[in-house]
């Protein structure tokens, strides 16, 4: 049965944590949700300085930003089905420990090979991370305070977007970009601390072998809604993630600003992400979910004709067209997120794991595209958004027609 509003049981939680408080506990699940904006936007605004430093191209560059991707979402099918199995603490604690070393690793590279190398042992120390704190939302929350907690957690992560590549500016007005991996590695070490304190959240461990719990993700493919949703929650990662890659090449090498104007202009858009799970949350008291989804999709399209029509006029004609796009991607997510766990009574981590994954895999495929050398980036990511949008709105119309 497809979940809306109407039928969410308005059940609160059962708080199993002796030395956090509720909101103390969704400040930190929030921490460890933000590591992958992290570990990526707050070394965007050294791109163009450390393709000069490493004599590589932007395409080659880029390729710190995909292969982080990629291994962050394989090691997400990795530890969720592990953190069924062993409990949810054991794996975050693995999992930082890996993310702190090879962030000091990175600072350390000599070449642009050696910062790969340390970027996937960041990403699979990052998948383990992030796929027990999604996890850990849904061993603790119910009904509609789950689909809150997760809109107010996705708000306090995506202000990292916003305050990251800011944040990354200044720290290059006093170090190199060497030093902002040394200040991951500094976060890592303080989520490390509040991990030791936290209480473990699952109820009931998977029985089986360890290679039983890795098949249980093809267990879940099989709930052929899961799949659909699956898949189509995960769609806008395209778009998003293509903005990613390139925003400090359109805003630096295009419209010719400097890192610190750049950072500005990508915080602006950011404000779009942090926003949206707010509006949600007041949106979804007075309307029911299908209504709120649709009209997200709607939008995302719309965006994408005035990024097509309107994005080359400037940066701030380029922020403002793509803006409405942003923030509704953002708007869908934590509903899409809750949908998608209804789906599953067991398998979390897995369950988790693989809403992680998917959204990362088709995010690298949008990065992987808006690096092919195009003449006109900005076209490309707005036909992109209206492609997206569309394609989006005509899926869920389809499940919601089969789910009503």
């Amino acid at each position: 049965m497809l979940i809306t509003r109407s039928n969410i049981d308005p059940t609160t939680t059962s708080f199993p944590q002796k030395h956090f408080g509720e909101r103390t506990l969704i400040a930190f699940i929030a921490l460890l949700s933000a590591f992958i904006p992290l570990s990526t936007d707050l070394y965007l605004p050294a791109l163009p300085s450390m393709m000069e430093q490493y004599q590589v191209t932007e395409g080659v560059l880029n390729l710190t930003l995909i292969i982080f991707f990629i291994f962050y979402g394989l090691g997400l099918l990795f530890w969720g089905p592990l953190s069924d199995k062993y409990g949810r603490r054991p794996v975050l604690l693995i999992g930082l420990a890996i993310y702190i070393m090879a962030s000091f690793l990175c600072s350390f590279s000599g070449s642009i090979t050696e910062l790969i190398i340390f970027r996937i042992f960041q990403a699979m120390g990052s998948g383990a991370v992030t796929a027990v704190a999604t996890a850990m939302v849904k061993d603790i929350f119910d009904g509609r305070r789950r689909i809150v907690v997760l809109a107010t957690v996705q708000s306090m992560v995506l202000i990292a977007p916003a305050v990251a590549p800011v944040l990354g500016a200044m720290l290059l007005e006093v170090t190199t970009w060497q030093g902002v991996f040394l200040v991951l590695a500094g976060i890592g070490t303080v989520a490390l601390a509040g991990a030791l304190f936290l209480t473990e959240t699952l109820h009931a461990r998977f029985t089986g072998t360890v290679i039983g719990a890795l098949g249980r993700l093809g267990v879940l493919l099989k709930n052929g809604r899961f799949t659909t949703m699956l898949a189509l929650f995960s769609l806008t990662s395209v778009s998003s993630m293509a903005f990613v890659a390139s925003s400090s090449y359109i805003y630096v090498a295009g419209f010719g600003l400097d890192e610190q104007g750049f950072s500005y202009y990508f915080a602006l858009n950011a404000m779009g992400l942090i926003l949206a799970p707010l509006a949600f949350i007041f949106l979804s008291r007075r309307y029911d979910i299908r209504p709120i989804i649709t009209g997200g999709y709607i939008i995302i399209g719309m965006a994408g004709l005035a990024v097509i029509l309107f994005g080359n006029a400037g940066p701030l004609a380029f922020a403002i067209s793509l803006l409405p796009a942003t923030f509704c991607g953002s708007l869908i997510r934590a509903p899409g997120t809750n949908l998608m766990l209804e789906q599953q009574r067991q398998d979390t981590g897995s369950a988790s794991s693989l809403i992680s994954c998917s959204s990362v895999l088709l995010g690298s495929a949008g990065m992987s595209l808006i690096s092919l050398g195009w003449s006109d980036v900005i076209l490309v990511l707005g036909f992109l958004n209206a492609i997206i949008g569309l394609s989006c709105l005509i899926i869920w119309s389809a499940i919601s027609r089969r789910g009503g």
